[in-house]
């Protein structure tokens, strides 16, 4: 057996994916997995310590960490209308972005690159993404974007939502939105590397053919989250994207780290972007 870590989030999509493999309903092909949930800032951190083998990323951070992770073309989350929101106290408007402080899911995820991509905030506040409604409620912050199920939940909180990231990115570039990724080590065996990829798109397809027997552990790490919003959480992230990436998924990519680029927020890349690329 080969014995490798693997770190994903307590997300229902991530959950939902992972579910056949953490359970081996599919053939291991010889692999033992080490698994590890987390918030994937969390999990971002930790790869960037270089502790993980496999490892859920936002896409952000893996545009810093190429020199020591490769990308998979499954278990992604990309997909349409599923973005992040820039949402607000009542009475705050998106010039705010300007003059106040703003409350993201960790300056690695995704949702602060898109921010970036879209304006100039005067000064970015990392927490964690579950803190960030109830922050904005209390009156800490007056601003904040928000990611996973909080598109479904931050009226509950008296919020407003100013802008969907989501929905600047489609418009601006007409491609899907790209948000989480998994990642593999770089040094790990290409053999090992191929059996990994195979066993994450035949965990993902599982979840996917067989929705309803991955509920119970979907629900056990989701906690608070009401059944209706597990459901609709899985409907916008697992999708034909988390299957294989394909055509449209790697240009979604390619084009985020393009613009991230050329606003300076990654450096120009010189190492491969996937796993199976050899770097020279």
């Amino acid at each position: 057996m080969t014995n490798l870590s693997l770190g994903y989030s307590t997300c229902p999509n991530d959950t939902l994916a992972f579910y056949a493999l953490a359970h081996e309903k599919i053939d291991m092909a010889g692999l033992e997995y080490d698994i590890q949930l987390a918030d994937v800032e969390q999990l971002n951190q930790r790869a960037r310590r270089g502790i993980l083998d496999v490892t859920k990323l936002s896409f952000a951070a893996l545009g810093n960490l190429l020199d020591t992770y490769g990308l998979l073309r499954s278990g992604a989350a990309l997909g349409r209308g599923c973005g992040p929101l820039v949402v607000a106290r009542p009475g705050i408007g998106l010039d705010a972005l300007d003059s106040r402080p703003v409350a993201v899911p960790g300056l690695w995820t995704t949702a602060a690159m898109l921010l970036g991509l879209y304006a100039s905030p005067s000064k970015l506040v990392p927490m964690g993404f579950e803190a960030i409604m109830p922050s904005l409620q209390r009156g800490d912050l007056d601003i904040g974007v928000i990611i996973h199920e909080g598109r479904f939940t931050y009226r509950e909180y008296g919020l407003e939502c100013l802008l969907d990231l989501g929905d600047w990115w489609e418009r601006t570039t007409g491609l899907p939105i790209p948000l989480g990724c998994i990642a593999v080590r770089r040094n790990l065996p290409p053999e090992t590397i191929g059996k990994v990829e195979r066993s994450i798109r035949e965990s993902v397809a599982y979840g996917l053919e067989n929705r309803s027997q991955p509920m119970s552990y979907v629900t056990g790490h989701a906690q608070e989250l009401a059944p209706r919003v597990i459901e609709q959480h899985i409907d916008l992230y697992v999708n034909h994207f988390t299957v294989e990436l394909g055509t449209e998924g790697e240009r979604a990519v390619e084009t985020l780290f393009q613009m991230a680029e050329r606003k300076g927020m990654l450096s120009k890349r010189r190492i491969p972007l996937y796993a199976d690329q050899a770097v020279i």
